[in-house]
Protein backbone atom coordinates (compact mmCIF):
# COMPACT_ATOMS: atom_id res chain seq x y z
CA UNK A 1 0.00 0.00 0.00
CA UNK A 2 1.09 3.60 -0.79
CA UNK A 3 2.32 6.08 1.82
CA UNK A 4 0.14 8.56 3.13
CA UNK A 5 1.25 11.92 1.98
CA UNK A 6 -1.53 14.36 3.23
CA UNK A 7 -4.03 13.88 5.70
CA UNK A 8 -6.80 16.26 7.03
CA UNK A 9 -7.96 14.97 10.74
CA UNK A 10 -11.35 16.16 11.60
CA UNK A 11 -10.88 19.25 9.70
CA UNK A 12 -13.17 21.94 10.12
CA UNK A 13 -14.00 25.97 9.26
CA UNK A 14 -16.77 27.92 10.47
CA UNK A 15 -17.85 31.32 9.84
CA UNK A 16 -19.66 33.10 11.80
CA UNK A 17 -22.80 30.13 12.16
CA UNK A 18 -22.00 28.47 9.16
CA UNK A 19 -20.08 25.55 9.30
CA UNK A 20 -18.36 25.66 5.64
CA UNK A 21 -16.19 22.28 6.30
CA UNK A 22 -17.62 19.80 8.67
CA UNK A 23 -14.59 17.50 10.64
CA UNK A 24 -13.59 16.52 7.16
CA UNK A 25 -11.03 13.32 7.81
CA UNK A 26 -9.37 11.93 4.43
CA UNK A 27 -5.53 10.68 3.88
CA UNK A 28 -4.33 11.54 0.00
CA UNK A 29 -1.74 8.59 -0.58
CA UNK A 30 1.75 9.42 -2.80
CA UNK A 31 1.10 8.67 -5.86
CA UNK A 32 -2.52 8.80 -6.09
CA UNK A 33 -4.94 11.22 -8.21
CA UNK A 34 -8.03 12.38 -6.31
CA UNK A 35 -10.95 14.36 -7.45
CA UNK A 36 -13.17 16.29 -5.01
CA UNK A 37 -16.50 17.16 -6.16
CA UNK A 38 -19.63 17.84 -5.19
CA UNK A 39 -22.53 20.85 -5.58
CA UNK A 40 -22.13 24.56 -5.37
CA UNK A 41 -21.74 25.29 -2.39
CA UNK A 42 -20.96 21.94 -0.82
CA UNK A 43 -17.06 23.21 0.52
CA UNK A 44 -14.69 21.86 -1.98
CA UNK A 45 -12.59 25.02 -2.82
CA UNK A 46 -12.72 26.03 1.42
CA UNK A 47 -11.60 22.31 1.92
CA UNK A 48 -8.54 23.49 -0.69
CA UNK A 49 -8.09 26.50 1.33
CA UNK A 50 -7.50 24.97 4.44
CA UNK A 51 -5.14 22.28 2.93
CA UNK A 52 -2.77 25.12 1.45
CA UNK A 53 -3.24 27.72 4.27
CA UNK A 54 -5.76 30.58 2.47
CA UNK A 55 -7.78 30.35 5.46
CA UNK A 56 -6.69 29.66 9.20
CA UNK A 57 -8.32 26.00 10.23
CA UNK A 58 -11.39 26.53 13.60
CA UNK A 59 -10.87 22.84 14.17
CA UNK A 60 -8.69 19.71 13.20
CA UNK A 61 -5.30 19.55 11.46
CA UNK A 62 -3.90 18.98 8.35
CA UNK A 63 -0.64 16.97 8.12
CA UNK A 64 2.17 16.13 5.47
CA UNK A 65 4.48 13.71 5.67
CA UNK A 66 2.86 12.75 9.38
CA UNK A 67 3.90 16.64 9.97
CA UNK A 68 1.38 19.23 11.55
CA UNK A 69 1.10 21.98 9.74
CA UNK A 70 -2.14 23.44 10.58
CA UNK A 71 -0.48 26.77 11.51
CA UNK A 72 1.88 27.36 8.93
CA UNK A 73 1.93 29.93 6.55
CA UNK A 74 0.76 29.40 2.82
CA UNK A 75 4.56 30.18 2.14
CA UNK A 76 5.71 27.37 4.48
CA UNK A 77 3.53 24.90 3.38
CA UNK A 78 4.93 25.55 -0.45
CA UNK A 79 8.61 25.02 0.71
CA UNK A 80 6.93 21.69 2.56
CA UNK A 81 5.55 20.67 -0.60
CA UNK A 82 1.99 21.32 -0.99
CA UNK A 83 1.49 23.17 -4.64
CA UNK A 84 -1.63 24.87 -5.43
CA UNK A 85 -1.69 26.55 -9.28
CA UNK A 86 -3.08 29.97 -8.50
CA UNK A 87 -1.26 30.94 -5.28
CA UNK A 88 1.91 30.79 -7.96
CA UNK A 89 -0.21 33.11 -10.45
CA UNK A 90 1.12 36.52 -11.35
CA UNK A 91 4.64 36.02 -9.10
CA UNK A 92 5.28 39.16 -11.08
CA UNK A 93 2.93 40.65 -13.52
CA UNK A 94 4.75 43.11 -15.20
CA UNK A 95 7.91 40.82 -15.79
CA UNK A 96 7.85 38.28 -19.01
CA UNK A 97 6.40 34.81 -18.79
CA UNK A 98 9.92 33.03 -19.13
CA UNK A 99 11.10 35.55 -16.10
CA UNK A 100 8.54 34.33 -14.42
CA UNK A 101 9.29 30.43 -14.56
CA UNK A 102 12.61 31.34 -14.32
CA UNK A 103 11.92 32.92 -10.59
CA UNK A 104 10.14 29.47 -9.39
CA UNK A 105 13.12 27.33 -10.99
CA UNK A 106 15.48 29.75 -9.27
CA UNK A 107 13.81 29.65 -6.06
CA UNK A 108 13.50 25.24 -5.96
CA UNK A 109 17.20 25.72 -6.77
CA UNK A 110 17.84 27.21 -3.13
CA UNK A 111 19.23 30.76 -5.18
CA UNK A 112 17.20 33.23 -3.99
CA UNK A 113 15.07 35.76 -5.77
CA UNK A 114 17.18 37.89 -7.20
CA UNK A 115 16.04 38.53 -10.52
CA UNK A 116 18.90 40.71 -12.27
CA UNK A 117 22.07 39.14 -10.69
CA UNK A 118 21.51 35.63 -11.43
CA UNK A 119 20.56 36.27 -14.95
CA UNK A 120 23.88 36.28 -16.59
CA UNK A 121 25.57 33.68 -14.62
CA UNK A 122 22.86 31.32 -14.36
CA UNK A 123 21.25 30.41 -17.49
CA UNK A 124 21.30 27.16 -17.18
CA UNK A 125 17.77 28.63 -15.34
CA UNK A 126 16.24 30.48 -18.20
CA UNK A 127 16.72 27.01 -20.35
CA UNK A 128 14.84 24.72 -17.48
CA UNK A 129 12.47 27.06 -18.03
CA UNK A 130 11.89 27.68 -21.40
CA UNK A 131 11.98 23.32 -21.43
CA UNK A 132 8.74 24.14 -18.98
CA UNK A 133 7.52 26.16 -21.21
CA UNK A 134 7.40 24.63 -24.09
CA UNK A 135 6.10 21.11 -22.13
CA UNK A 136 3.00 23.88 -21.66
CA UNK A 137 2.88 25.29 -25.23
CA UNK A 138 3.76 28.52 -24.18
CA UNK A 139 7.25 28.85 -25.62
CA UNK A 140 6.19 31.16 -28.35
CA UNK A 141 5.03 33.65 -25.71
CA UNK A 142 7.99 33.12 -23.48
CA UNK A 143 8.72 37.48 -23.94
CA UNK A 144 5.41 38.37 -23.67
CA UNK A 145 4.12 39.76 -20.19
CA UNK A 146 2.19 37.99 -17.83
CA UNK A 147 -0.52 41.04 -18.11
CA UNK A 148 -0.29 40.71 -22.09
CA UNK A 149 -1.94 37.37 -21.48
CA UNK A 150 -5.26 35.28 -22.66
CA UNK A 151 -7.03 34.06 -19.62
CA UNK A 152 -6.16 30.43 -21.10
CA UNK A 153 -2.76 31.22 -21.39
CA UNK A 154 -2.57 32.35 -17.99
CA UNK A 155 -4.24 28.69 -17.04
CA UNK A 156 -1.42 27.36 -18.79
CA UNK A 157 1.04 29.67 -16.64
CA UNK A 158 -0.21 28.64 -13.49
CA UNK A 159 0.31 24.85 -14.43
CA UNK A 160 4.33 25.77 -15.46
CA UNK A 161 5.12 27.56 -12.47
CA UNK A 162 3.62 24.36 -10.29
CA UNK A 163 6.14 21.97 -12.56
CA UNK A 164 8.65 24.19 -11.78
CA UNK A 165 7.84 24.36 -8.11
CA UNK A 166 8.17 20.07 -8.54
CA UNK A 167 5.72 19.59 -5.13
CA UNK A 168 4.69 16.69 -3.37
CA UNK A 169 0.49 17.58 -3.84
CA UNK A 170 -0.17 19.53 -6.85
CA UNK A 171 -3.33 20.88 -6.22
CA UNK A 172 -5.78 21.68 -9.29
CA UNK A 173 -9.08 24.06 -8.68
CA UNK A 174 -10.91 23.81 -11.85
CA UNK A 175 -7.96 23.96 -14.14
CA UNK A 176 -9.77 24.45 -16.96
CA UNK A 177 -12.25 26.91 -16.07
CA UNK A 178 -12.96 29.88 -18.74
CA UNK A 179 -10.43 28.17 -21.50
CA UNK A 180 -11.94 27.28 -24.49
CA UNK A 181 -12.33 24.06 -26.23
CA UNK A 182 -8.84 24.33 -28.05
CA UNK A 183 -7.09 25.12 -25.02
CA UNK A 184 -8.44 22.93 -22.47
CA UNK A 185 -6.97 19.33 -23.91
CA UNK A 186 -3.24 21.13 -23.33
CA UNK A 187 -3.81 21.45 -19.48
CA UNK A 188 -5.85 18.24 -18.92
CA UNK A 189 -2.83 16.63 -20.70
CA UNK A 190 -0.42 17.98 -18.71
CA UNK A 191 -1.79 16.83 -15.51
CA UNK A 192 -2.20 13.12 -17.34
CA UNK A 193 1.68 13.36 -17.75
CA UNK A 194 1.83 14.48 -13.54
CA UNK A 195 -0.04 11.78 -13.30
CA UNK A 196 3.19 9.37 -14.58
CA UNK A 197 5.16 10.24 -11.62
CA UNK A 198 4.45 7.92 -8.90
CA UNK A 199 6.24 9.68 -6.56
CA UNK A 200 3.73 12.61 -6.72
CA UNK A 201 -0.08 13.04 -5.08
CA UNK A 202 -2.44 14.99 -7.25
CA UNK A 203 -5.81 16.26 -6.12
CA UNK A 204 -8.49 18.09 -8.52
CA UNK A 205 -11.74 19.79 -7.91
CA UNK A 206 -13.66 19.78 -10.95
CA UNK A 207 -16.61 19.71 -12.19
CA UNK A 208 -16.51 17.85 -15.56
CA UNK A 209 -17.32 14.33 -15.23
CA UNK A 210 -15.41 13.32 -18.52
CA UNK A 211 -12.54 14.79 -17.16
CA UNK A 212 -12.61 13.09 -13.50
CA UNK A 213 -13.53 9.72 -15.26
CA UNK A 214 -10.25 10.07 -17.10
CA UNK A 215 -7.81 11.02 -14.57
CA UNK A 216 -9.07 10.12 -11.33
CA UNK A 217 -8.17 7.29 -9.27
CA UNK A 218 -10.57 7.90 -6.42
CA UNK A 219 -13.45 10.37 -5.84
CA UNK A 220 -14.47 11.81 -2.77
CA UNK A 221 -17.82 14.11 -2.68
CA UNK A 222 -18.41 16.67 -0.17
CA UNK A 223 -21.80 18.16 0.51
CA UNK A 224 -22.77 20.80 3.24
CA UNK A 225 -19.31 20.79 4.28
CA UNK A 226 -19.29 16.94 5.18
CA UNK A 227 -17.83 13.98 3.51
CA UNK A 228 -20.60 12.43 1.83
CA UNK A 229 -18.70 9.38 -0.38
CA UNK A 230 -15.33 8.56 -1.21
CA UNK A 231 -14.17 4.97 -3.37
CA UNK A 232 -12.88 4.37 -6.58
CA UNK A 233 -14.96 6.33 -9.34
CA UNK A 234 -16.70 3.99 -11.05
CA UNK A 235 -18.54 2.77 -7.57
CA UNK A 236 -18.88 6.54 -6.41
CA UNK A 237 -20.91 7.26 -9.80
CA UNK A 238 -22.57 4.45 -9.74
CA UNK A 239 -23.94 5.35 -5.71
CA UNK A 240 -27.43 5.86 -5.91
CA UNK A 241 -27.28 8.33 -2.83
CA UNK A 242 -24.56 10.73 -4.60
CA UNK A 243 -26.35 10.72 -7.95
CA UNK A 244 -29.89 11.53 -6.41
CA UNK A 245 -28.94 13.70 -3.59
CA UNK A 246 -25.70 15.35 -4.22
CA UNK A 247 -24.70 15.48 -7.72
CA UNK A 248 -28.44 15.63 -9.77
CA UNK A 249 -28.63 14.84 -13.29
CA UNK A 250 -24.98 15.65 -14.40
CA UNK A 251 -23.63 12.55 -12.69
CA UNK A 252 -26.05 10.31 -12.90
CA UNK A 253 -26.44 11.02 -16.66
CA UNK A 254 -22.84 9.46 -17.00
Amino acid sequence: MADIVLQTRDLTVRFGGHVAVDHVSCAFATGETTAIVGPNGAGKTTYFNLISGQIPVSEGTVELNGEDITRLSVSDRTGRGIGRAFQLTNLFPNLSVVENVRLVVQAKSKMGLNLWSMADRHTELTDAAMAILERVRLAELAGQKVTELSHGDQRKLEVALLIALDPLVYMFDEPTAGMSVDEAPVVLDLIAELKQDASRTILLVEHKMDVIRTLADRIIVLHNGELAADGPPAEVIASDVVQEAYMGRELADV
